[in-house]
């Protein structure tokens, strides 16, 4: 009788070790590590398009835009990630001091989908997301069709989701802003 395959369980500490010695950039999930694919190029086009709207409209706010080189930590789901893009609002609070910045408090995180990602993003993601404290919307860009769901912390500490299409917008209240889709969209070839 062949017993069950026991498997390696890697601390945080460990985790943070090696994404310091890394070229690739790794999530970190309740013990388990693993390797994050590279996005394509429409991918990659499609966050800096929606960083560079936010970044526009966050003003004179005490915010801030990251790209994916951010890391951020959702204790209560053991999930260490490095969503497509995050703004953080007032000063960044850091799981530990490491070389490599790690947040707690986003105010706002960003993922554009992909076919590998998309089930992720919109279900564990979401719900690993909705419980950071500091986390007032999550916004999910479709690499389908001209989508932007944005999900939305309620004043009743529950959740809402608004849905913009090609011709629409959807308002990004935690920056005080609109995204308009077809902007968003605007040099893509997703239809």
């Amino acid at each position: 009788m062949i017993g069950p395959t026991r498997l390696h369980r890697y601390t945080y500490a460990d985790y943070v070790a090696l994404e310091q010695t890394s070229s690739t950039k790794h999530e970190f999930l309740d013990g388990e590590i693993y390797a994050m694919a590279g996005g394509s190029e429409e991918h990659s086009a499609l966050c800096a398009q929606v960083l560079r709207l936010l970044g526009n409209a966050i003003g004179d706010r005490p915010c801030r835009v990251h790209t994916s080189d951010l890391r951020v930590y959702v204790e209560s789901a053991g999930l260490a990630t490095f969503p497509d893009g995050s703004v953080i609002c007032g000063p960044l609070s850091q799981h530990e001091p490491s070389p490599t910045s790690t947040a707690l408090n986003p105010t706002l995180l960003l993922e554009v989908t992909s076919d590998s990602s998309e089930d992720y993003d919109t279900g564990f993601k979401l719900e690993a997301y909705r419980s950071i404290p500091s986390l007032e919307e999550y916004v999910v860009v479709s690499h389908r069709e001209r989508r932007i769901t944005v999900h939305r912390r309620a004043p009743d500490r529950g959740w809402t989701a608004t849905v913009g299409v090609r011709g629409g917008a959807v308002e990004v209240r935690s920056l005080g802003t609109t995204l308009t889709i077809d902007e968003v969209y605007r040099a893509s070839a997703i239809c």
